[in-house]
């Protein structure tokens, strides 16, 4: 894609953008103000440790060990080549940490992972060198990706263990990828030109302590999810043109009444993808329902090829009483639309469902934003801080490390995902089930042998997903387990959140997908049928157009001839429309998926179909239409 993009970092203006434009591929530059602050930070921990200042996890231990200052030799004397003992602290930090099992993660997460990780230790409170910083940065620039194993943070003190599997590659330990290659982590620097690094005071407590794992899953699965909500935005605008449905529901002075930010958003897009749509509130009568294909369904030649038959019943005249009104501005037929104002909750409702999704998603974003300019390590380092008296306000224990409020905006999300793709399902199923589909074939399949299935089974694929999606859509933030012998009494468990939520994502994206393959085959179906109607009613005779309409009066009878002047009326009006089509949006992205996956005439294997589905979904994403 020609040149990298370069991302520039200086601790106070990453966004979620830069993140993901690192995760993919871009580098960074760290900016040589900052790069000084951070220098001057490590060289007072220096001169404090000089003075012999008790400075929590520099000159004492970590955790239990904090009230034991390190002494300047071993107690069991020095041994040659032995590394001083805050050296040998922090090295053992990293090395000690890095203990996560599983899967490693992909290579997009590891480098947002690394770029958020420099970001905030650019900030100059952390007491980091400025050569250490540089060094992460090569690392990053030259692709370097270290093994991190998913499972093994508690999101406090930060994300320990997978942060030292980042770092442990740095010192020329763990495992890396390179090339392609998964390789040991100092033959991976090696092969980049790369040599390791010595810690000292304060490194490993900076690069392993802070919140970048979950943030890193966070930022990535917020990426994908606004894509996502408004991909199903799309879906749901297809699948109401294919039911032919009522678009008031989504008007902005209706939505002016009940003003959440994210119902509003989704209503307004709704709109926008449903404009020009001549399928979407057709008038109820103009709608004919399907009916078995026969042989002699069709007498005119241009119909002739169709795979479906349609019809009408009439509304005798003595079953209109109390609906005198209704019938003056309706035709007396009732065809594939029921005659009623209001379509499903899954269809009507969809600004509000969406829309409280993106409210979700807007909370988690909010949260990220600040994350990602946070420091989040411990302790914070002030080297400047006015009127400091002892050291203890300058180099400051706090809990900065703690993810809860990433944690919690991520369970907040992560509830969001199984409410859109059961939305998502429900209309898929209305679409599929001939009780509630407003007069298309059952499973959308003209099936005139009785020996297709049609799109049934895809149904059941969508709900499997959705309970599984609802399965884990429980918040791990409510389940602290207590670690470091109760030091760490309570933690944010934001890792496991962060990546419950990343797999939700991909998760979701399948059940759209098969939203989209299913409104697909019924868009086609809906326009197809209507338009077979219109042609109908231009070519044929009255008496060949009376046929389709069933409860006709027979001859003689009081009834038959306003019966045939009103198929007359309706013939009339069907035959003065314009031909049948959905919006311009719909019509697109119908025509982009058809290039992926053809109409189903009859039943063929749909693994490939539902895998090209899954895959469109994912182009999609991925180029944002």
């Amino acid at each position: 894609m020609g040149a990298r993009a370069v991302v520039h970092l200086d601790g106070r203006s990453l966004s979620r953008a830069d993140v993901v434009a690192v995760a993919r591929g871009a580098t960074v530059s760290l900016d040589a103000s900052q790069l000084e602050r951070v220098q001057r930070t490590a060289d007072f921990l220096a001169a404090q440790v000089a003075k012999q200042e008790p400075i929590y996890g520099v000159s004492t231990g970590f955790g239990s060990n904090a009230d034991r200052l390190l002494g300047a030799h071993r107690l069991r004397g020095d041994a040659p080549g032995d590394a001083p003992l805050h050296q040998d602290l922090q090295h053992k930090l990293i090395t000690s940490h890095a203990v996560c099992v599983g899967e490693p993660f992909p290579a997009d997460v590891v480098r947002a992972m690394l770029v958020i990780r420099i970001n905030t230790l650019m900030q100059g409170h952390s007491g980091v060198r400025r050569s250490t910083l540089e060094a992460y940065a090569a690392m990053l620039n030259a692709g370097v990706v270290p093994v991190v194993p998913m499972l093994g943070s508690v999101g406090a003190s930060g994300d320990l263990a997978p942060l030292s599997h980042l770092a442990i590659v740095l010192l020329g330990g763990g495992e890396a990828f390179f090339g392609g290659e998964r390789l040991p982590g100092g033959e991976a620097l090696r092969r980049a030109g790369l040599s390791p690094i010595t810690l000292s005071y304060k490194e490993g407590l900076a690069l392993n302590n802070g919140t970048a794992q979950m943030l890193a899953t966070a930022v990535l699965a917020a990426d994908r999810l606004a894509a996502l909500v408004d991909f199903a935005d799309r879906c749901a605008a297809m699948t109401l043109e294919a039911f032919a449905g009522r678009v008031r529901a989504f008007d902005e002075h209706v939505h002016a009444l009940r003003p959440h930010p994210g119902q509003v958003a989704s209503a307004a897009r709704l709109r926008d993808l449903l404009a020009g749509s001549t399928l979407a509130d057709i008038p109820y009568h103009l709608v004919p329902r399907a009916k078995p294909w026969l042989p002699a369904s069709w007498p005119t030649p241009s119909l002739s090829s169709l795979r479906f038959d349609i019809g009408w019943d009439w509304v005798p005249a003595d079953q209109r009483h109390g609906r005198e009104r209704f019938y003056e501005r309706f035709k007396p037929f009732r065809g594939g639309k029921k005659h009623q104002p209001q379509d499903s909750y899954s269809l009507r409702c969809a600004p509000q469902v969406h829309g409280a999704v993106r409210d979700a998603l807007a909370q988690l974003e909010r949260v990220i934003d600040i994350e990602l300019n946070a420091v989040t390590d411990n302790p914070l380092v002030f080297p400047d801080l006015p009127g400091a008296r002892h050291i203890e306000d300058q180099v400051v224990s706090a809990g900065h490390f703690h993810g809860m409020p990433i944690a919690l905006a991520m369970s907040y999300a992560k509830a969001a995902v199984p409410v859109l793709a059961s939305i998502a399902e429900r209309r898929l199923n209305k679409l599929v089930d001939p009780a509630t589909n407003d007069g298309l074939p059952a499973f959308l399949v003209g099936n005139e042998d009785a020996t297709d299935s049609g799109l049934m089974i895809v149904q059941y694929t969508a709900a499997a997903i959705v309970n599984d999606l609802a399965s884990r859509a429980h918040p791990a933030t409510v389940y602290s387990v207590p670690t470091s012998a109760n030091a760490e009494d309570h933690v944010s468990m934001g890792a496991n959140e962060g990546r419950h939520l990343l797999a939700m994502g991909a998760d979701l994206g399948k059940v759209l997908a098969l939203e989209l393959m299913v409104a697909a085959q019924a868009l086609d179906f809906r326009r197809d049928m209507i338009n077979a109607a219109r042609r109908l009613a231009r070519e044929a005779d009255l008496a060949t157009f009376a046929a389709k309409v069933g409860n006709a009066p027979p001859e003689p009878h009081p009834d038959r001839a306003r019966f045939l002047a009103e198929c007359d009326a309706l013939r009339a009006e069907l035959a003065a429309s314009p031909e049948f089509a959905p919006g311009p949006a719909s019509a697109a992205l119908h025509e982009s998926f058809r290039a992926a996956v053809g109409f189903m005439g009859e039943d063929r294997s749909l693994d490939g179909d539902v895998a090209a589905a899954v895959r469109f979904v994912e182009a999609w994403i991925a180029g944002r239409g």
